[in-house]
């Protein structure tokens, strides 16, 4: 009745204590518990799932389809499918998400763009009295 997609394995990981210079592309699935600077981008030829632990910092954009933050992120953010902020969550850049789950603790210092919504169109007003 409340099937969710099954997610894909986490194949990789970047320890804490680990420090990345430069861009990450990733497939199936990756913990962060350390340190990026850099982009973190995942496959898009296969649903990728990126999970920032309590302990990890991320500086730069990050683009999967399930995100799950429990660290830092200094960069915009991109959640194709699902976005989770754990209590620990602490986001400064814009977010980009479809569906969003935030837990009381979590902060986001920037914009919140979900995915059904277009920014740029604006509806046209009829004033009633205009009406024949």
């Amino acid at each position: 009745m409340f099937s969710r997609n099954k997610q894909p394995p986490i194949k990789s990981l970047i320890g804490e204590g680990s420090r990345i210079e430069g861009h990450i592309h990733f497939s199936d699935g990756l913990r962060i518990d350390g340190e990026v600077i850099g982009d973190v981008r995942a496959s898009s030829d296969k649903p990728g799932l990126l999970v920032i632990s309590a302990t990890a910092r991320v500086e730069g954009a990050v683009h999967a389809d399930h995100v799950i933050v429990n660290g830092q992120i200094n960069g915009p953010v991109h959640a194709c499918t699902m976005l989770e902020l754990q209590p620990k969550a602490r986001v400064a850049g814009d977010v980009h998400y479809k569906t969003l789950e935030m837990h009381q603790g979590a902060t986001i210092c920037g914009k919140m763009f979900p995915a059904d919504v277009v920014v740029d169109e604006k509806p046209t007003l009829k004033l009633a009295s205009n009406n024949p």
